[in-house]
């Protein structure tokens, strides 16, 4: 009898505990790493891996807090890996902290090969982490160096709004511009005919397309013939010359002719369409959008991020940054914007840094533009902790500083160029000449455009010799080149170029500073002032404690009296020096130099320019108008990487006139999740950041509080000044 009980009573548990177990086994399988890059691709397969001592990324698991070791497994086969077997490479437990870019560390890879790897932690507690799941990679066959390309994708996206207009005639709407193509399917042609399609960016009234939309707005005529027994058709325009002229980039054959489209309409269709008949074939890099969110109590910031974000996918159809459709061209301003959004946007490098080596090559004409590249490779490392392409490319770096055109006091004129400095910046044509921009487009009577204003976009800046904006640009340059020297050991070049840097503002400010008014002249001899020669001063922490309230009061005095691209420095500028509410009331303005105007005028990406009457040959599909896609990010919310690869995290928000806001921050170590409300007399902060990863919030009127992986709540009172303290962010970085 007893034997009978205890018999009863054991059973159940064993049976709870054969349960428990799989769920357990569950908890050790999320408690491994995830997130898996090898060369900046996440999803490994149909790319070709072009470093055969690659790079590996993963996430640190959440509730390890931090990696103090690690063991990466390398094999020629899964079966090999999943028994544990590291034929290719075995680390061994590394003592390091290290969990992004960590360097293969075995023989040389074999071209045109596949493998295999995965990884484990031990959290600070030295305990060890399960396994991640494997990932597989299949190398190339590189002949130099070079970052490794991500693949493309499409996407099939059915129409939102399908509407018979008369007999035969049909009108669709995709809901947003993309870049693709027009597939007709599932169709039952009864004769042979021919469909006449019409695909639009810009409707002329409701449900009609624009067949003349001005600038390069797109509309294409496409004639389809049909017939029985064919059922699947595709409208492709007639490739565009100058967006496939020798300058342009040049999209893989297999895409075929895309173009940008939003609406169709389908004339002379003598058979019942459906919205599963019709599909915008869309193409674009390989892209995640749940990578990253935003939206706070205003929705109208709310609208403009959505644009902005949607600007990063579906401009990146060329696999490179490029001005938009009219050219197809990359030019450095416009992809050093199109990066910092793409990298705030997505968990996604390989474009950005593909795009930073395309220049090295290929610079294009402006002064000003040459003077991005420094600033792009150095965003990238910030954003990647991965020296590979700083120290591959320094030499040109240095170059691209356009330090030789220096004169004795430490400014530069574009005018001093020669035929060996073009050379050395990466011209083939000797005959080329570097020419200052400022900004784009110029006055009216150097364009013979009839704009709404005669300035153009540079506010009537005096284009003198020695100009404030290329040698604000120039200062910048030389104060990241000597934290790129500092990063790759260069003791000597980084003391010098910190030196130049400390020349080079001293006399910005002697020279080109107007001490009586408290503001910066054009350049110099010339007795004009424009936003221009202030915001750029201003951005880049030129501008003497003494003068920042006449500078910044002359700013706000202008208004938005420049371009799109202009708007970022602009932006960054008043962020920078706490001024939140003006900053945001240009975020969400409503005038015709806003995002909201391009939201209005029926753009779903952003636009070359505030209106077409600013910039009549304008496209309604360009990155470098998507300024809200880094700003609300990094500037707004004040997330930024303060140690390389996000090693360490800087968050010090300013969301001036807001009661709500969330937002979600990819970085190469995982998602940081913030959260913020209004609670009475006190601001309410959730702070999330990921494992592995230290940081710090900055809020005004306290000091900093330190930041640890995982949930951060904090409460702040209401009553602060708003300032945020700007000396944090010129501090040389601490690498």
């Amino acid at each position: 009898m007893a034997g009978k009980i205890l018999k009863a009573f054991f059973r159940p548990r064993c049976r709870i505990l054969l349960l428990l177990f799989p769920v357990m086994m569950a908890c050790n399988s999320r408690q491994a790493p995830e997130g898996l890059m090898v060369e900046f691709i996440r999803d490994p397969e149909g790319v070709r891996i072009m470093d055969l001592r690659p790079e590996f990324t993963w996430i640190v698991p959440q509730h390890a807090k931090s990696q103090t070791a690690c063991e990466i497994l390398v094999s020629s086969s899964r079966k090999k890996l999943k028994k544990g077997k590291a034929d290719i490479w075995n680390s061994g437990k590394m003592i390091s902290s290290s969990s992004c870019e960590v360097e293969y560390g075995g023989t040389t890879l074999s071209p045109d090969s596949r493998y295999f790897w995965k990884v484990r932690i031990w959290d600070e507690k030295d305990r060890p982490a399960g396994y991640s799941e494997i990932q597989s990679f299949v190398t190339g066959n590189p002949v130099a160096y070079t970052s490794t390309s991500n693949k493309f994708q499409s996407s099939s996206i059915h129409p939102e709004k399908l509407i018979k207009l008369s007999d035969g005639h049909y009108f669709a709407d995709f809901g947003k511009d993309a870049f693709g193509k027009l597939v007709i399917s599932g169709i039952r042609p009864h004769i042979a005919d021919t469909l006449i399609i019409h695909l639009g960016e810009k409707l002329s009234a409701e449900n009609s397309i624009d067949r003349n939309p001005g600038g390069t707005i797109r509309y294409y005529e496409i004639r389809v013939p049909v017939s029985p027994g064919k059922t699947t058709y595709t409208a492709e325009p007639i490739p565009d010359e100058r967006n496939t002229g020798p300058a342009a980039v040049h999209l893989p054959d297999s895409f075929g002719v895309i173009a940008p489209f939003r609406y169709a309409e389908i004339e002379n269709c003598r058979f019942r369409l459906k919205k599963n008949n019709l599909v915008q074939e869309a193409y674009n890099y390989f892209f995640d959008d749940g990578m990253s969110s935003f939206t706070c109590s205003d929705t109208i910031l709310n609208r403009v991020w959505d644009m902005c974000k949607y600007t990063m996918k579906a401009t990146s159809f060329a696999g490179i940054y490029i001005d938009g459709d009219r050219e197809r061209i990359p030019y450095e301003a416009d992809a050093y914007i199109n990066q910092l959004g793409h990298y705030y946007s997505d968990r996604e490098y390989s474009m950005g840094r593909v795009s930073n080596e395309y220049f090295v090559k290929n610079p294009t004409w402006p002064t000003e533009w040459i003077l991005h590249t420094v600033l792009m490779f150095r965003d990238d490392y910030m954003f990647t902790g991965n020296t590979e392409s700083l120290r591959e490319h320094y030499e040109v770096l240095r170059h691209k500083t356009l330090i030789s055109l220096a004169r004795e006091d430490g400014l530069i004129s574009s005018k001093n160029v020669t035929d060996r400095i073009m050379t050395d910046i990466g011209f083939s044509d000797s005959g080329e000449r570097i020419r200052d921009i400022v900004d784009w487009p110029p006055a009216q009577k150097d364009t013979g455009w009839k704009l709404a204003g005669p300035d153009g976009e540079r506010d009537g800046y005096d284009m003198v010799e020695i100009n404030t904006v290329v040698n604000s640009f120039y200062y910048r340059n030389l104060f990241l080149m000597s934290e790129i020297a500092g990063v790759l050991g260069k003791t000597g070049d980084s003391a010098f170029f910190h030196n130049e840097s400390e020349r080079v503002k001293n006399t910005i400010n002697t020279k080109l500073l107007d001490s009586s008014k408290g503001i910066y002249l054009d350049g110099e001899h010339s007795d004009h002032s424009s936003l221009h020669a202030n915001m750029m001063p201003l951005a880049f922490g030129i501008v003497p404690e003494e003068y920042r309230k006449t500078v910044i009061e002359f700013i706000k005095s202008r208004g938005m009296a420049c371009s799109v691209y202009g708007s970022q420095y602009l932006l960054e500028g008043l962020f920078r020096e706490g001024e939140a509410e003006y900053a945001v009331s240009l975020l969400n303005a409503t005038h015709d130099r806003s995002w909201w105007n391009m939201i209005k005028s029926g753009s779903t990406i952003a636009m070359e320019a505030w209106d077409m009457k600013y910039k009549p040959n304008s496209d309604w599909n360009h990155a470098w108008g998507a300024v809200p896609a880094n700003i609300i990010p990094g500037y707004m919310w004040g997330i930024t990487p303060a140690g390389a690869g996000f090693g360490r995290v800087r968050i010090s928000p300013q969301l001036s006139g807001l009661t709500y806001s969330k937002i979600e921050v990819p970085t190469i170590r995982g998602r940081i999740i913030a959260e913020f409300r209004v609670d009475g007399e006190s601001s309410e902060y959730t702070v999330n950041i990921p494992a592995n990863m230290k940081g710090e919030l900055i809020l005004p009127d306290m000091d900093p509080i330190e930041l640890s992986p995982g949930v951060n709540p904090v409460s702040a009172l209401r009553n602060g000044s708003g300032k945020v303290s700007r000396d944090r962010e010129y501090e040389p970085l601490n690498f």
